[in-house]
């Protein structure tokens, strides 16, 4: 049974090393006092309209060779099985900060480039705070129930395809939080993010 995760905006943190991270910035070149400043503009932006939703359910899980065996379905990747192996559990997630913080940054773009730019790698940031603060709410409950989790895994990195995300969308309600799946595979609001957890 699908179980959600919702939070207000004041609960998930602000990292200003993340977004500079983000914005490309490298140890040696940090941002100059108007970009320090852009940076603090857009936290406090988006923190107005922040809605940070999520929605998660655990499956059984097998693994064998390339192939992981989740909820029925037949997944092929040989780095998924890699960071599943070992695993007999997955939790699988889908989570969001909402469709305002989209809206904020395609309206801003129309009339100040830079400063959207600034918006964007600031939604990277809060939409990243926010899957790493139910990460660790999933660390905790299996430790407490003498299990461990792995790090997590998302559609589009190494040879998962983003096909993977359909499976996502058939299992868990992700209607219920305001996601949709577009045809090109992007998720809609674009600052949200789908992953596996083995348990």
């Amino acid at each position: 049974m699908n179980r959600f995760y919702k939070l207000e905006a004041k609960d998930i943190p602000a990292s200003k090393k993340e977004v500079v991270r983000y914005l490309g910035y490298r140890a040696l070149h940090q941002p100059d006092e108007i970009v320090d400043k852009m940076i603090d503009q857009a936290i406090a932006e988006l923190q107005k309209v922040l809605r940070p939703n999520l929605v998660w359910d655990e499956f059984d899980l097998a693994v064998s060779g390339k192939k992981c065996i989740i909820g029925g379905a037949e997944i092929v990747s040989e780095k998924l099985a890699e960071n599943l192996y070992g695993h007999n559990r997955v939790v699988m997630f889908a989570g969001t900060i909402g469709s305002e913080v989209d809206k904020l940054i395609r309206v801003t773009n129309y009339t100040d480039a830079a400063k959207a730019c600034v918006l964007q790698a600031t939604g990277a940031m809060f939409v990243e705070e926010f899957i790493n603060l139910f990460n660790k709410k999933v660390e905790d409950e299996v430790l407490s129930s003498g299990r461990k989790a792995q790090r997590r895994y998302s559609p589009g990195y190494g040879d998962l395809s983003l096909e993977t995300q359909k499976l996502f969308f058939s299992l868990l309600n992700c209607s219920k939080i305001g996601l949709t799946l577009m045809d090109t595979l992007i998720m809609a609001p674009e600052k949200s993010v789908t992953a596996f957890i083995g348990v």
